[in-house]
């Protein structure tokens, strides 16, 4: 059989369920990579106004409980100590602008630093806000671990720059994105 399907995964790195499917998924993909064209796709359980606190969401704990006794995934300390703190915010938005981050280095590897985007919450309990933890996972994964500017406007998010922009070319590449489009 010489046809490959398309298949789109899509997941939340905050998402317990998702962190539950990975080790199947992985092993799936693996197993059936000569079959089907995996596309991974950063979803947004926790955008916008449900950006907010761990503690908002008083159904975590018991939700990765069972996550665990049905998957046999392991949450770790880290993770635990986070929910438990309550602190941390959920912003599903930063992990999905991190995960493109990533994956333009290594397109070929999305899973793989979807993975990992998933453990760094999951077992060590690290905010996906936290520019530390991307440069963490591209130095763990022989990535690039560069510096990168994201603009956050009504029509998206832009790369501002590059790590050898200067402040004036920072500056024009912010007043170009400010400007108002002639209709």
């Amino acid at each position: 059989m010489t046809d490959r399907f398309r298949l789109t995964y899509a997941f939340d790195a905050y998402c317990g369920w998702c962190y539950g499917l990975g080790p199947a998924l992985r092993q799936f993909a693996d197993g059936n990579a000569d079959r089907i064209d995996l596309r991974v796709l950063s979803g947004g359980l926790f955008s916008g106004p449900r950006a907010l606190p761990v503690a908002a969401y008083p159904h975590i704990p018991a939700a990765s409980r069972r996550i665990a006794a049905a998957t046999g995934v392991t949450f770790g300390e880290g993770y635990k100590h986070a929910v438990a703190e309550g602190t941390l915010v959920l912003d599903s938005t930063d992990a999905a602008v991190g995960l493109v981050a990533l994956s333009r280095q290594a397109p070929g590897r999305v899973l793989e630093l979807a993975s990992a985007l998933q453990r760094a919450w999951c077992v060590d309990g690290h905010s996906l806000s936290d520019l530390d933890v991307y440069r963490s996972i591209a130095a763990g994964h022989g990535l690039d671990a560069y510096p990168t500017l994201l603009l956050h406007t009504p029509t998206g998010i832009h790369r501002l720059g590059g790590p050898i922009s200067s402040a004036l070319q920072l500056t024009e590449a912010l007043d170009r994105h400010m400007a108002p489009t002639s209709a």
